[in-house]
């Protein structure tokens, strides 16, 4: 407790939000499963779950002075694996193309040699960029969008193209957001080159 009093993050791992987002990542293959099998208000049912979740430990982790280091991992990542997961089930379904998977995922990739580069010049990952905060939320809403028409027939003239404008302006915001992390990261490397060595 004395890092959270002092302000410094905490390395706790057994916190109600921490436990929050674990269940919500465990909750991802069920997601993909339902996804797969076509059981698309099952896996929207699942989808709100997880969202609600999101939003209550963000909320605990503040209320109870309880934000860790392992909180901030698992919550980023527990937003991309849905994201990743509605893409597969879409695409495995024909309902998706394919190419927007592979527009989504190389974006990721690209920011894992970004971090690599980084570490080895000495540096952490660099701070989330409010674009990219933008960009994912796009993508974690415009999909489910898209879900939507497929569990409800009756409102897919809407919903889907409202979906796709969504989920393709996400995908824009998210690979610039992604320039602006291979900007920031070349900075950086400048820096490490130029600064004098003890």
């Amino acid at each position: 407790m004395t890092g959270e009093r002092d302000g410094q993050m905490s390395r706790r791992v057994w916190t109600i939000p921490n436990v929050l987002s674990m269940l919500r990542l465990a909750l991802v293959p069920v997601f993909l499963v339902l996804l797969v099998l076509g059981e698309y208000v099952g896996a929207l049912v699942v989808l709100v779950v997880a969202s609600l979740s999101d939003l209550a430990d963000g909320y605990l982790a503040r209320r109870l002075n309880q934000v860790t280091r392992l909180g901030q991992l698992l919550d980023p990542a527990a937003d991309r694996l849905y994201i990743f997961a509605a893409l597969l089930g879409l695409a495995a379904g024909g309902l998706v193309p394919w190419w927007i998977v592979v527009v989504i995922v190389a974006r990721d990739v690209f920011l894992l040699i970004l971090g690599v580069v980084l570490a080895s010049h000495g540096y952490g990952p660099l701070p989330v960029h409010q674009l990219g905060k933008v960009a994912t939320f796009a993508l974690f809403f415009g999909l489910p969008v898209i879900m939507l028409g497929l569990a409800f027939p009756s409102v897919q003239p809407i919903s889907e193209p409202v979906g796709w404008a969504i989920t393709l302006w996400g995908a824009f915001l998210y690979w610039w957001a992604g320039i602006i992390y291979a900007i920031e990261t070349a900075r950086a490397v400048r820096a490490a080159r130029v600064a004098p060595r003890p």
